[in-house]
């Protein structure tokens, strides 16, 4: 566990050295936040507690969501990108042949990659809406060690997620295109848009029951407290029982593809 521990800490200075990246972010992340935060209150003051949210719950919910952006990749931006060049291009061979897991691997870069992302590009915006709208934040230092527990269970789910998709280029000349399909049904699942509590009927039940609402939907709502007792316990369960599923899927995945290597153009 030494190697895994020194490769999140690598992955983590590795983003730490994109200074002007990181303040580019931190400050489309809050601009980007205050245009959702005005449009959700068009909206809620039309129609009060829309999906089960009051006001403050709503901007709550897009504060949070623009700390985690980058932290969880809702919109990409993680490893799956250079793990399919590597694949592409060969060096992958040189991925299986160290005395380590690929799947652990990649895991813990992408670790110390959202832990310096949710420090880096997370703690700013979070502030700048605290200070200029009434956000629902907890007082209870046990609320917000309960969230990082989601968001640490967050970013492996969409780390399984992301790595099914980069495992494609075994089997693709190019794996954009799938890629970009996996960030699409991330944003519109994962309650980057809207809460997923507003979409109408049996539908709000299915996408809240795909594993993307745990990526960002359930982190939100255990931050505002709308998980308590059995229900917390359920909503991070959830989340792991979706990790251990896609992990494993991912591994099933790889032993496949890994079976009979080809080395596409040679």
């Amino acid at each position: 566990m030494r190697l895994y521990a020194a490769v999140a800490v690598s992955g983590f200075r590795r983003h730490a050295t994109y200074r002007m990246a990181t303040a580019a972010g931190v400050f489309t992340n809050t601009v980007f936040g205050f245009i959702l935060a005005y449009t959700f209150i068009a909206l809620w003051d039309e129609r009060p507690h829309l999906g089960g949210y009051d006001r403050g719950q709503a901007l709550t919910f897009v504060w949070v969501g623009q700390a985690l952006l980058a932290a969880v990749s809702l919109l990409g931006g993680g490893f799956e990108q250079e793990l399919q060049t590597r694949i592409r291009n060969g060096d992958i061979a040189i991925d299986l042949y160290r005395p380590a897991d690929l799947q652990l691997w990649w895991l813990s870069a992408d670790l110390g990659r959202a832990a310096f992302q949710l420090l880096g590009r997370g703690v700013v915006p979070l502030t700048a809406g605290s200070l200029c709208f009434e956000l629902t934040l907890p007082g209870d230092p046990l609320r917000w060690l309960l969230f990082l527990c989601a968001v640490t269970l967050a970013v492996v789910v969409g780390f399984a997620l992301r790595f099914l998709l980069a495992l494609c280029a075994f089997w693709l000349l190019d794996g954009d295109g799938v890629i970009m399909i996996g960030q699409l049904l991330c944003v519109f699942f994962s309650g980057t848009l809207l809460p997923l509590t507003v979409f109408p009927g049996a539908f709000a039940d299915v996408a809240q029951a795909l594993p993307w609402s745990a990526v960002l939907q359930v982190p939100v709502d255990v931050l505002i407290g709308r998980y308590t007792g059995a229900g917390l316990a359920g909503a991070l369960g959830f989340q792991a029982g979706w990790a251990v599923v896609l992990l494993a899927l991912g591994r099933l995945t790889q032993a496949r593809a890994t079976r009979k290597a080809v080395v596409q153009g040679g």
